[in-house]
């Protein structure tokens, strides 16, 4: 169990420390996989969020929850893919112990996520994900904030910090520099890397999308995907099942068959994104005191102990490698990704 004086400690901090407020969680302090008995059935229920808040920001209604005092110094926490909003359940409360506003939003096409109109585009493109987020500041009226993610998480953040900088008080990306290079991505990789990402290239075919909308099938492949990122994860039957109510929004097949089928330029994005993907394509530096964060046990992790997008952060900067640690780092090692959310804002 992960709790304030664990994190206290963790930083090396006294107890003594004035509770924060940790409004918008149920319970503040409890692991993400619950026990489980000598017949491998789970003892209690995991934690969880209280029913995520709704806001209009752009195209979107976005659900979000948040831990911490109204008016700290705000950390935007971006899930990836197949994932939502729990793999920061533990480190919300971690955040709000230290006083920050910890916002943790469904990506479009998860939760109770919703496009505010039925002619929008399910488009998945990473500029798109990257200006819901930014939409998002606007609406909650947020100058400006830390931000932090993994996966799709981490490309937004990403995006995020190196064309509006000035939104980007610090940055935590898990996997380093994930900006989406389209010409880049028709190359081939190791084999592999290659086989790492077999389901990239099941969604490029319709038996792939067909899957993804089939909710048992999709379950099924979700899961697969949690057990081989992730490889010492031991999370239980509830604490799949409590994100996978996120995978049922009547848009997250789309949304993820388009993000992955435009990532190999199998699928077009919109025109009015040209502009973004054109900075992007020219894989801009990030200014933002940063720090990167590989899993030892992610098979996305690149070679080399970050040396590969070392050049792209020009701030103030530092690298973790977690060891024995897989795919879904918040959620796997919420104290260590919390710590270096602290460590970041303080570069």
């Amino acid at each position: 169990m992960v709790n304030r004086r664990t994190f206290n400690k963790v930083l090396g901090l006294g107890t003594g420390t004035a509770a924060a407020s940790l409004a918008g969680l149920v319970h503040p302090s409890a692991a993400s996989a619950t026990a489980r008995d000598g017949a491998g059935t789970p003892t209690a229920a995991p934690t969880s969020f209280a029913a995520p808040k709704q806001v209009r920001a752009g195209l979107l209604d976005i659900g979000y929850v948040e831990a911490g005092p109204a008016h700290g110094p705000v950390v935007i926490c971006l899930h990836g893919w197949p994932y939502d909003i729990h793999s920061f359940v533990d480190v919300a409360p971690l955040l709000a112990a230290r006083g920050y506003r910890a916002i943790v939003p469904h990506l479009r096409g998860h939760g109770t996520t919703r496009f505010r109109s039925a002619r929008t585009f399910r488009n998945a493109q990473q500029s798109a994900v990257a200006l819901d987020i930014v939409a998002l500041m606007d609406a909650l009226r947020i100058e400006k904030a830390v931000l932090t993610g993994f996966d799709w998480g981490a490309r937004t953040a990403d995006i995020i910090a190196a064309l509006w900088p000035e939104r980007c008080k610090a940055l935590v990306s898990v996997g380093g520099y994930l900006v989406t290079n389209l010409a880049a991505n028709l190359k081939p990789l190791d084999p592999t890397a290659e086989h790492a990402w077999w389901y990239q290239y099941y969604f490029a075919t319709e038996r792939g999308r067909q899957a993804m909308e089939d909710p048992c099938k999709r379950d099924e492949l979700n899961r697969l995907v949690w057990e081989t990122v992730s490889p010492t994860w031991d999370f239980d039957d509830a604490t799949f099942a409590r994100t996978a109510a996120s995978f049922d929004n009547p848009d997250y097949a789309a949304i993820v068959i388009h993000n992955y089928r435009w990532r190999l330029s199998l699928a077009e994005g919109e025109r009015r994104y040209d502009r973004y993907e054109q900075l992007l394509d020219a894989r801009p530096v990030i200014e933002v005191p940063a720090i990167t964060l590989d899993a030892e046990l992610d098979p996305f992790t690149a070679s080399g102990d970050g040396s590969s997008y070392r050049d792209r952060f020009v701030g103030a900067y530092d690298h973790r490698t977690l060891k024995g640690i897989g795919h879904n780092l918040p959620q796997e090692a919420p104290a260590d990704f919390a710590r270096a959310v602290v460590d970041a804002d303080r570069l």
